[in-house]
């Protein structure tokens, strides 16, 4: 009865306060009365998903999620941005495995999330965002920021849904999770009114299902083995697939045991390890490289954990004649270039292994493609004493290699360094070489380096980006300092849009609109309480990593770099010749 007074009490004040703070009335009148509103419930609910962190931006819309966390398990990280907030959310899912979490309010809050949002689903990477909204009782009409949410993110999502009534929070809450979570992850979203977050409702989370593993039909791995064992210069393409998996052990015990040359995808690389003999690094550059030539005289690829996003099959296999193996969690996506001769679907390592006691390659010559090994490393070796300033993109990788231990983590930013990245910063485990390629978002590098530093505070984190993409979310440097991430952004500076301008000097021959001025890194970094670096000449380089990865709080290197070797990489493309093995 008594709480029914207070409702009494509350609606009528309602008809005669503005509707905002009607809302806070009632919440606080929930709060007195011990009930819980939805946003509480919600709350709930995400610790039950295990969820850490959660990213974001307060606003007016969100203010009972907001008022929730303060008595939650989960730490809310106040951002600069709301794209920041999604690039952390996605690198966390991408580490982690378990969805990252963002926040915004409705209107401009929304639509800032969305890059980083899109990147995560086309990235396959766990994600979870959740927006505020305006009242039911405003959608039916033209309302201030408003914006149809559901409909906006559909496109950029698994699934998304607002929640309407109290009752079905915990439902939406654990299918968002569950959806984002599941084969091929991606991104979810959750669009909360605000004055559903602010209605009572009697609730507690669901149990989360445990999904048993999938194994893949004997039918299919005994055709793939027949098939492994009949080819004479197999080739294996590893995805960012067999990295969610955790396959790696298993890849590299396959290719070990059949003595099969391993290629992978920017986003597959540490799928087994850069310094095993049968691995041949990266492919994926959108222009002929050595490793091309492996595919050129392949006679079957054996794709595992591959996603078509990650670098298209009509680059590798242009006519659609080269037989593949497809070994993955899902069935393979339909591609003219892309047809399988068999499809492995079930547990990635279960898979590969059991199809290794399937085959028999004992008295096959080792692949064609194995002796590429030799020159690959050459060239990237080459540059390990070079001198020029400033300084060429493959030294300034080489020498991030040699201070960065196995474990150790770089987030690659989207620029011509991200090309230069792909094809010399090899690993030696899984998830140690973050690239956005599904989607490739430039400024994800910052707010990335600041999620990895999170969930691995004892390694070294390092930032690679360019100065383009370096200025897109430079602020969340203030974030970094504020929650006590201490990683070091390395900037390739050459007062440009790098990657642009390499594209359109292929094309046309000459550059335009790709110019620009930067500010004085040394001194911005400064300016934040940050430590900032100026290299010098080539030698500087390691010594300054060394002393950047030191320090207490976020670093700042300045890096001018030589972009004349895009152009000298792709004139030796274009002369590539794969009569190697001829």
């Amino acid at each position: 009865m008594i709480a029914l007074f207070f409702e009494g009490i509350i609606f009528a004040i309602e008809r005669v306060i503005p509707f905002n703070l009607a809302l806070y009335i009632r919440g606080f009148n929930l709060k007195v009365m011990g009930q819980l509103n939805t946003a509480d419930l919600l709350v709930q609910c995400l610790e039950n998903e295990g969820v850490e962190y959660i990213f974001g931006l307060p606003g007016e819309e969100n203010l009972h999620i907001l008022e929730a966390l303060k008595n939650s398990s989960i730490r809310f990280i106040t951002t600069r941005h709301e794209q920041g907030a999604a690039f952390m959310a996605d690198v966390y899912g991408r580490l982690t495995g378990k969805a990252g979490v963002c926040l915004s309010t409705l209107g401009p809050g929304a639509t800032n999330l969305m890059t980083g949002v899109a990147d995560a689903n086309l990235d396959g990477a766990p994600l979870v965002a959740i927006t505020g909204q305006v009242g039911t009782d405003r959608m039916h009409i033209e309302s201030h920021q408003y914006l149809d949410l559901v409909a906006m993110f559909a496109p950029v999502t698994k699934w998304n849904k607002q929640i309407v009534r109290p009752s079905i929070t915990p439902e939406v809450i654990r299918k968002a999770f569950k959806v984002a979570q599941s084969e091929k992850p991606g991104a979810t979203h959750i669009d909360l009114p605000e004055n559903i977050a602010a209605m009572p409702v009697d609730g507690k989370p669901l149990s989360k299902d445990n999904q048993e593993k999938v194994y893949a039909a004997y039918k299919t791995l005994n055709a793939a083995a027949i098939a492994i064992s009949k080819a004479k210069n197999p080739l294996i393409l590893a995805g960012n697939g067999a990295i969610r998996a955790g396959a790696s052990e298993a890849l590299t015990e396959f290719a070990t045991s059949l003595n099969i040359p391993v290629a992978n995808t920017f986003m597959g690389k540490g799928a087994i390890p850069y310094t095993h003999p049968l691995a041949l690094w990266t492919i994926g550059l959108q222009q002929r490289d050595v490793i091309t030539c492996a595919f050129e005289e392949s006679d079957l690829v054996i794709a595992v954990g591959y996603d078509l996003i990650e670098y298209s099959p009509k680059k590798w296999n242009p006519e659609g004649n080269t037989p593949i193996i497809h070994i993955g969690m899902t069935s393979a996506e339909i591609d003219s270039s892309y047809i399988p001769l068999v499809e492995v679907v079930g547990d990635i390592s279960d898979s590969l292994l059991d199809i290794l006691k399937r085959s028999d390659r004992q008295g096959k010559p080792t692949p064609h493609a194995a002796s590429l090994k030799t020159e690959i490393r050459e060239e990237y070796e080459h540059y390990a004493l070079d001198q020029g300033f400033p300084v060429k993109p493959q030294k300034i990788i080489y020498d991030l290699r040699q201070v960065m231990g196995p474990e150790d983590i770089v987030i690659s930013d989207v620029g011509a360094h991200k090309m230069w990245m792909a094809r010399h910063y090899h690993c030696d485990t899984p998830n140690t070489c973050l690239i956005s390629n599904g989607f490739a978002a430039m400024g994800i590098a910052i707010p990335g380096g600041l999620a990895a530093k999170l969930v691995y505070p004892d390694r070294k984190v390092v930032a690679v980006t360019g100065d383009g993409g370096f200025m897109m979310n430079c602020q969340e440097l203030e974030t970094a300092l504020r929650v006590g991430t201490p990683f070091v952004t390395l900037i390739f500076n050459d007062n440009g849009y790098g990657l642009i301008e390499w594209k359109q000097i292929n094309q046309f021959g000459e550059s335009s609109f790709i110019k620009f001025g930067n500010p004085d890194f040394v001194k911005f970094a400064e300016s934040m309480g940050l430590k900032g670096y100026r290299v010098k000449s080539a030698d500087d380089l390691i010594p300054t990593l060394k002393l950047a990865l030191e320090q207490p709080v976020p670093s700042v290197i300045d890096c001018p770099v030589d972009y004349a070797e895009n152009i000298k990489f792709s004139q030796k493309a274009g002369d590539l010749s794969c009569q190697i093995w001829e």
